[in-house]
């Protein structure tokens, strides 16, 4: 079959996705509204709070939401065959992903730009929002570790891309000088950055850098694990305009940039997909398409991670409310079209079934390198890239996504470790939460060596806590939309679906964990499932009291009713705590 087929199909839907779907829920759903004055404008501070360019935020949205994930998840599902990843890709943006961000982003908004955790205090209570915590702390947790360690194998793998990784900081720095201190013309700006940033890739490719294999002690991947956290830690700390948004806005813009060559290539060659439909045998060891397909896809078609993004950043920086549209619903489309090229690149990037089924011999065999590798061969021939540059590019293209969710996630931790501060009754400041962020994840990630393999040790909990987190969100949402008497079916669908899909691979890693003797993520693993079902429970309690009551009555131009006497009650219960 021609990949072709499968590229214009899956533009199409995502394109009929925005321009339709989206817009039914910008109007009938959330309703967005300019007359509303965004907490960018009410609260601005200039750290956290600044109003922002839409295109501006769309990148920081785009490239902090996406990671590596929508790379690594398809790149290994299609160990199933295409079919499944294609499907759950492509009406996974549509119909989850893209509602999901915008919902959480238009919830958050309109409380202040309150945190999805700060939210399930209000509309669950004081017992779902610490349990809340708790899930969105360990998946924090997971990806600022695991994408630190995927980012240093790849510097080590793929030296050719640290010259570009790196100088992408310089030139973000420069950026945001550019935009915010002297107001340049922004598309000036944005076509001078992103061509910085492939002279810095051509550069790399004719000048790879590599680390000592050890250095006092410490071996290369410890190494940038270290000035990882470090880069993370000082930009966290930064006004949002100094680093992150310009550094987000321009690496958003580059990898779009990357996909236009990647399609671009899939237009001229139109390589046939080698991989099987369905497979029907799968290498020993691979678990079963029920559920794990789901949790293994999971940004690119449904994420909670993005729901702590939405409410923890981009809902603090939202120029106008309308805005919510493109910067949620569009952000998710741009990950869906990376899992989309992922997918092409890893079953019709080699030449033969052969190929292919050397690369996907076992399970968790293929990821980002079988991207790479694949994508990088049918650039190389469909556009006369040299493959070592085309590697180049894929790479810092995986390496750039992976680093901005790294910056974001950092930044989150803090969010989230203030909260808790403030739960207990104490108050951090932003130095003291973002060391307490950083040196959990620095003690998690050398747990097992200086060769940073800590950071990977509760990674297998990711993919089911990850889509369980996106059903906490949409649950929040389901609240909000059921006591204002609007439509929640779009909601409702998709969290009954996630909710089960997640709760059934969790259950099913217990096993796995107690036959492997893994105690230490067989006990997280219960703690985090019970926490979900406990705040599920709540939740649909909620919707159910919801609907026996009164509808809310919201104008316009206003936050949720008693908004700001709810916040002063929250407040009241951490000084009594």
């Amino acid at each position: 079959m021609s990949s072709l087929i499968l590229v214009l199909v899956g533009l199409a839907m995502m394109a009929a996705g925005y321009l339709l779907y989206s817009k039914f829920l910008g109007k009938k759903v959330y309703q967005l509204s300019d007359a509303y004055s965004t907490p960018a404008h009410t609260m601005e501070d200039g750290v956290d709070y600044v109003p922002t360019n839409k295109y501006v935020l769309w990148g920081h949205h785009f490239t902090s939401v996406a990671g590596a994930a929508p790379i690594i998840g398809p790149a290994v599902a299609v160990i199933w065959g295409w079919v499944p990843a294609f499907l759950w890709v492509t009406l996974g943006t549509v119909f989850f992903a893209g509602m999901h961000d915008m919902g959480a982003l238009w919830a958050s908004q309109r409380h202040r730009g309150h945190s999805i955790g700060t939210l399930s205090g209000r509309y669950i209570g004081a017992r779902g929002r610490n349990l809340f915590l708790i899930v969105i702390f360990l998946l924090l947790l997971m990806v600022n570790t695991a994408f630190a360690v995927v980012i240093s194998n790849l510097l080590i793998s793929t030296p050719t891309a640290v010259i570009p990784t790196w100088g992408a900081i310089l030139v973000a720095l420069l950026i945001g000088q550019a935009i915010y201190r002297f107001n340049w013309n922004l598309p000036l700006v944005s076509f001078v950055g992103v061509a910085a940033l492939y002279g810095l890739m051509i550069l790399g490719d004719r000048m790879p850098l590599a680390l000592p294999e050890v250095m006092l002690g410490i071996p290369d991947r410890g190494w940038w694990i270290i000035f990882l956290f470090l880069y993370a830690f000082i930009a966290s700390l930064l006004p949002v305009w100094v680093l992150l948004q310009p550094r987000d806005y321009i690496n958003g813009l580059q990898l779009f940039v990357g996909l236009i060559i990647l399609y671009g290539s899939f237009f001229i060659v139109r390589p046939e997909v080698v991989a099987p439909t369905l497979r029907d045998t799968v290498p020993d060891g691979t678990p079963g398409i029920f559920p794990l397909l789901f949790v293994t896809i999971a940004c690119g078609a449904i994420s909670g991670f993005h729901g702590i993004v939405s409410s923890g950043t981009s809902s603090k920086q939202i120029d106008k409310e309308t805005d919510v549209r493109f910067v949620g619903y569009f952000g998710a489309v741009g990950e869906g079209l990376l899992a989309l090229g992922t997918i092409i690149a890893t079953t019709a990037g080699f030449k033969t079934i052969t190929d292919w089924e050397t690369i996907y011999s076992e399970w968790n065999a293929g990821g980002v390198n079988a991207f790479i590798q694949g994508g990088g061969a049918l650039m190389n021939e469909g556009l006369g890239i040299p493959q070592s540059l085309s590697a180049t590019i894929l790479a810092t293209m995986a390496v750039l996504f992976a680093a901005t969710t790294m910056d974001s996630g950092i930044r989150l931790q803090r969010f989230v470790v203030s909260e808790i501060g403030e739960l207990m009754g104490f108050k951090l400041s932003g130095l003291v939460a973002t060391i307490i962020a950083v040196g959990c994840a620095l003690g998690l990630t050398f747990s097992m060596g200086i060769d940073g393999s800590g950071g990977m040790l509760i990674w297998p909990l990711f993919g089911t806590t990850n889509q369980l987190m996106a059903g906490l969100t949409l649950s929040i949402v389901a609240i909000m939309l059921t006591q204002l008497r609007r439509p929640s079916w779009p909601v409702l669908v998709p969290l009954v679906f996630v909710t089960i899909m997640s709760l059934w691979a969790a259950v099913l890693q217990v096993r796995t964990f107690y036959n492997s003797g893994n105690w230490l993520l067989l006990v997280l693993d219960v703690i985090i499932i019970c926490c979900a079902i406990w705040v599920i429970v709540e939740a649909f309690t909620a919707i159910a009291k919801a609907r026996r009551e009164p509808a809310v009555i919201w104008r316009d131009d206003e936050t949720m009713p008693g908004e700001h006497a709810a916040a002063d009650a929250d407040a009241a219960d951490a000084r009594a705590l």
